[in-house]
């Protein structure tokens, strides 16, 4: 087992991973900015080392620093999280040439995923369903360009193959608009990501977001755990997830689980990762690969049984995956709602000092969060100060217990995006299951469309 960690992260997740390393008597290394010396992962840690001032560009991205704290420290590895560094090859590669354990993904991966185009293509060598498109990057050929957009039919979505998060994305209706489409695209693109390269898709009008996790030891082993619904989004930033994704066939979902392991084993995949698709008409679509743990991994761990942060360290140890794909059975439904510091009504963020928090709890309860009463939370850094989540022995249950679980939570001094989740638990759509990416939009613009 690891002997010492570093924690290359902030917040609720850091907080997640401290607990995983303490349960497997791994000790840690806390590093932050300087405006979270207060956070609770630091308090608790076995070690702390202040990276940098309260810019993410100057602290929790800024390399040299954090390999230099895993030196002094004599910590043998880094756990990189979710968002920051997570994603980041180069970083990956730094901290084993370093001679440190990346706590994820070899470098290889996260590149070959990272870039849209490379992904997909890996994809379509394993037989994982795709979204019919340009299969690779647009040339200048705008005759070519125009020909594939007519084959698969409008309206097309260009995306960027650097992009994530929701940008780098553009709809189009009509083979007038696409070549001026493509041209802009490019432009936000290379300024955003400091590439250019787009490719082309048929745009589905009325999907679901789905996602299936997956774990890899690295050594050719690899087994799924469930699926994920994650379509409540605004902005294309998720705001509830559920597991398992409801109202989809055993035999749909068996199929498309069964060629993401068939990826995975083929890439000797090594970590927690996580497949996202979109789903219509009964049909899955590749669009993305996370290759780090994700923001709603509990609710696959609330019905699994199973801990992936703990499942990440023991293979960074370089254990050999201890859970077979016949261990893995999923029981119950669970829920995550995201709660962010912001404005329920304009959606800024409210940052500010918390005077009293209180926890909901009660069976099926779980509550991942850094914050306490008397913590202030910072404006510099993603707003997400807690991920609520709820477990029944089925949905309706743990519908149920999501709703009181709001009516408990205390978060007084700030404002916050709890509103909007009580809004969205009373929906009559919602609570029937299997909404599109679309209805939160709608909903919020008083237009509602499952």
């Amino acid at each position: 087992m690891l002997e010492k960690v570093l924690i290359a992260n902030r917040g609720e997740i850091a907080l997640r991973i401290l607990r995983a390393c303490k349960e497997l008597g791994i000790k840690t290394v806390a590093v932050h900015s300087s405006a979270d010396r207060d956070l609770m992962h630091v308090r608790l840690a076995d070690e702390s080392v202040c990276i940098g001032p309260a810019s993410a560009a100057k602290s929790y991205l800024n390399v040299p620093a954090i390999i230099s704290a895993t030196e002094v420290t004599d910590a043998v590895a880094i756990h990189p999280g979710y968002g920051f560094l997570s994603e980041n090859a180069d970083f990956a590669e730094q901290v084993e040439r370093s001679g440190f354990v990346f706590i994820g993904p070899r470098a290889e991966t996260i590149r070959l995923m990272g870039d849209k185009v490379s992904a997909i293509k890996a994809m379509i060598e394993a037989g994982v369903p795709t979204v019919p498109g340009s299969d690779g990057p647009l040339d200048n050929d705008s005759d070519r360009t125009l020909s594939i957009a007519k084959r698969i039919g409008y309206p097309v979505i260009i995306k960027a193959a650097a992009g994530g998060g929701g940008r780098g994305m553009r709809v189009v209706h009509s083979e007038a608009a696409l070549l001026k489409a493509i041209y802009v695209t490019q432009s936000e693109a290379k300024a955003a990501f400091g590439s250019d390269v787009v490719y082309l898709e048929k745009f589905l009008e009325n999907p679901r977001h789905v996602e299936i996790q997956v774990l890899g030891d690295g050594q050719g082993n690899a087994v799924y755990l469930g699926d994920r619904d994650c379509s409540m989004q605004r902005r294309h930033q998720k705001v509830i997830e559920e597991a398992p994704a409801p109202g989809i066939p055993d035999h749909v979902r068996a199929a498309v689980a069964e060629t993401c392991i068939k990826a995975c084993k083929l890439m000797k995949y090594r970590g927690a990762g996580t497949l996202e698709f979109l789903y219509q008409d009964e049909q899955f679509f590749f669009i993305e690969m996370n290759t780090r743990v994700q923001v709603e991994h509990p609710v696959t761990e609330m019905v699994t049984g199973i801990d992936i942060v703990k499942e990440q360290l023991k293979i960074a140890s370089g254990m050999p995956l201890s859970i077979k794909q016949e261990d893995v059975k999923i029981k119950g439904h669970a829920f995550e709602c995201r709660i962010n510091a912001e404005d329920p009504s304009s959606f800024m963020p409210c940052p500010g000092k918390i005077n009293l928090f209180h926890a909901p709890g009660g069976n099926g309860i779980r509550v991942d969060s850094h914050i306490y009463s008397g913590y202030t939370v910072p404006p510099y850094y993603d707003s997400l100060i807690a991920k609520l989540i709820s477990y029944g022995v089925d949905r309706d249950e743990a519908l149920v217990r999501m709703q009181n679980a709001l009516d408990e939570l205390l978060i007084d001094g700030i404002r916050t995006n709890t509103p909007l989740h009580k809004d969205i638990l009373r929906d009559h759509n919602f609570r029937k299951g299997g909404v599109n990416i679309h209805y939160l939009e709608n909903m919020l613009n008083g237009h509602k469309k499952a």
